[in-house]
């Protein structure tokens, strides 16, 4: 691997994966619970973008703030941050968008199918940037994610 090579994956695809990650999986139990509970998407929905919202600028904030860079060659902290921060929306926002669906098992199954997707495109980032073998990337993803989702439907089913 070239130094190049080696500075973009520290320095944006690291920051992304963990945006990406904690995106898909930190607001699944907010917005799962939410509509499991209520049984109402639109409330999913609101849960689900503010979730996404405070999740990006959090992560954003935890990654810029955590190193420096100089040390480490993680590169600029704001610039790191940014990436993490939209990287962290947009794993939160793909399976909250289906809570627009104004039909309770429509939007759940939606989403659900977001989720899967989101499963498969992370462990295919895993698989492509970090050379991890793609169905064990899969299974330690998905493993994050039914544990959530347990959670979720234990805390909204109450």
């Amino acid at each position: 691997m070239t130094s190049t090579e080696r500075n973009f994956l520290l320095q944006r695809v690291q920051p992304a994966m963990v945006g990406l990650i904690d995106g898909s999986l930190s607001t699944l139990a907010p917005i799962f619970a939410i509509v499991l509970h209520t049984h109402k998407p639109f409330d999913a929905f609101i849960a689900g973008i503010a979730t996404a919202i405070g999740a990006g600028i959090s992560m954003a904030f935890s990654e810029g703030l955590s190193d420096t860079g100089h040390e480490t060659g993680r590169g600029n902290p704001a610039v790191r941050g940014a990436i993490t921060g939209v990287g962290t929306f947009i794993g939160g926002i793909l399976h909250t968008l289906p809570f627009l669906i104004s039909t309770y098992h429509t939007a759940l199954a939606a989403a659900i199918i977001v989720v899967g997707f989101e499963l498969v495109t992370l462990a295919w980032l895993r698989y492509r940037f970090f050379e991890t073998s793609f169905f064990r990337s899969f299974a330690t993803v998905t493993l994050g994610g039914v544990a959530i989702v347990v959670v979720s439907a234990v805390v909204g089913s109450a």
